[in-house]
């Protein structure tokens, strides 16, 4: 039973405007801090409002007026790699899942508990095999590099299957009286009825694939290859020099643009595809 109590909405309103207030403070003293010239950020106390330099530091940053690695070739090699991984691992578990469902092998089930089983074994525990295997097939600073090792997920494709296992069997004895082979049957009626499922899951890879830090830091030597998370830490590194606190913030900020604006456009589907259950 809920209460509708007026008390009651007036705390749930309070609780839940400082839990908003508490995860935007960070964010908030990001924004501050960029919009800030250096010098005004060494000086105590912080500002806690924002300044005038904003457009200057971003100027600065777009014409590499600074210390630091090349920034926007970074957002862009993150962006190959969470668009390479994202798509990859969506197209593999969905064949994966349509092969373990609709097709009938020895050992079927054996095979989707071996792919489940992967679960416990993230990159970072199979790291130093992984590693020999990327580096004897030439693929280090590279893209493809950076893609495949994170490719498949047993995570999707136990979501994929559950989705199938919903849609019911006269669907398929339908599709097969009206002529449908296994390829139609998946492209015409599958993908259809698993794209909320898809674009649930297309937010999470994406941000997955966005925030890696341990295996590009690993398998990438050249700057040139350097992904958004692995440049914010290089700028915190600096050796002669302290940070440039507002151009570090910057982009902080930059970096997290595209995972906030893949869950805007698609929050509506996101929601859509974590809870919807009936086909």
């Amino acid at each position: 039973m809920v209460e509708n109590r007026p008390i009651t909405k007036i705390g749930a309103h309070l609780i839940m405007i400082f839990g908003v207030l508490a995860i935007m403070f960070p964010v908030w003293m990001m924004l501050v801090a960029a919009s800030h010239d250096n010098a005004r950020l060494l000086i105590t106390p912080l500002p806690l409002l924002p300044g005038d330099q904003l457009w200057d530091n971003l100027m600065r940053l777009w014409e590499g007026n600074y210390s630091g690695p090349p920034v926007f070739r970074a957002m862009f090699n993150s962006l190959v790699m969470a668009l390479g991984i994202t798509i990859g691992k969506i197209i593999i578990c969905l064949m994966s899942a349509y092969a373990i469902v609709y097709f009938r092998f020895p050992l079927r089930s054996f095979f989707f508990w071996l792919i489940f089983i992967t679960l416990m074994l993230p990159v970072e525990v199979r790291i130093v095999p992984t590693f020999e295997v990327v580096a004897s097939m030439n693929l280090l600073n590279s893209y493809a590099g950076l893609i495949l090792p994170l490719i498949a997920s047993a995570t999707a494709t136990f979501l994929f299957r559950q989705t199938f296992l919903t849609i019911p069997e006269e669907m398929l004895e339908a599709a097969r009286i009206d002529g449908a082979g296994p390829i139609r049957f998946f492209f015409d009626i599958l993908i259809p009825l698993s794209r909320t499922n898809i674009a649930a899951l297309f937010v999470i890879l994406f941000i997955y694939g966005w925030n890696q830090y341990l295996w590009p830091l690993i398998i990438t030597t050249e700057g040139d290859m350097s992904t958004i998370v692995m440049s914010i830490k290089n700028m915190l590194s600096g050796i002669e020099q302290l940070p440039q606190w507002n151009i570090v913030m910057l982009v902080a900020l930059l970096g997290m643009l595209p995972p906030t604006l893949v869950v805007i456009l698609m929050q509506k589907a996101f929601v859509k595809g974590l809870t919807e259950t009936e086909k």
